[in-house]
């Protein structure tokens, strides 16, 4: 079920992006990014990551995990979840440079300025999310030790389209959908009223994601974050 991507980088580029042109796609998306009020604020983006990065991703050699019948919530399958930790940044060059691109102070400032919350003493954690027929997702806020996050959808299949993210008003009654397309985001700083999730629905191959957040020096599993002693300064 494996999404094959064959990575060929852009015409005249003989290497592939550094972390310092995923900065430059990522701030250019931010600020042509559109936001909406309802029923809070996010932010739909565009264009994130430069075309080579996302096939890159794409074609990192995990195996999508089975549900084994069980789904509602991400942790309940923790012992399969992959991230772009020490380990992976240090075996795949292209963990390493996003790892290093949303570490960077131009990234974080430019998050802080335009989303309007505070990055400072947080860690990275970037979750390779990798959904299957299946899958769904209760309504949930993210609120807690969560400052942060991006969901930044990735897989290429035409018939993803419909399987962006669920939004939710405070009282959970479903209110709209974030657009899927491949290197699309949304955005939003958890609160209260945060409510997303994805109803269950039919998932063609692999629904392939990043789930970027920012958290707090509470959050226990430190072998999941890129920068475990490297806080945001």
């Amino acid at each position: 079920m494996r999404e094959s991507v064959a990575v060929k980088h852009p015409i005249g580029r003989n290497r592939p992006s550094t972390a310092a042109d995923i900065v430059t796609s990522f701030i250019r998306s931010v600020d042509t990014a559109k936001k909406s009020e309802r029923p809070y604020p996010n932010w739909a983006l565009e264009h994130c990551f430069p075309v080579d990065t996302v096939e890159d991703i794409l074609a990192l050699p995990f195996e999508p995990p089975s549900l084994d019948g069980v789904s509602g919530k991400r942790e309940l399958h923790n012992n399969t979840r992959k991230y772009f930790d020490v380990d992976n940044r240090k075996r795949f060059p292209v963990c390493e440079a996003v790892a290093q691109a949303f570490q960077d102070k131009r990234v974080t400032g430019h998050i802080e300025k335009v989303f309007g919350t505070d990055l400072g003493g947080t860690y990275l954690r970037i979750e390779f999310a990798q959904d299957i027929d299946g899958f769904w997702l209760e309504p949930h806020t993210d609120l807690g030790v969560k400052v942060f996050t991006m969901l930044l959808y990735l897989s290429t299949d035409p018939s993803h389209k419909d399987l962006g993210t669920d939004i939710y008003d405070i009282n959970k009654q479903h209110v709209g959908r974030s657009a899927f397309a491949s290197n699309a985001a949304m955005v939003f700083v958890p609160s209260n009223d945060t409510y997303h999730g994805f109803e269950k629905r039919p998932i063609k191959g692999v629904r392939t994601s990043l789930i970027i957040n920012y958290v707090t020096n509470e959050w226990r599993a430190r072998e999941q974050l890129s920068f475990p002693d490297a806080p945001i300064a």
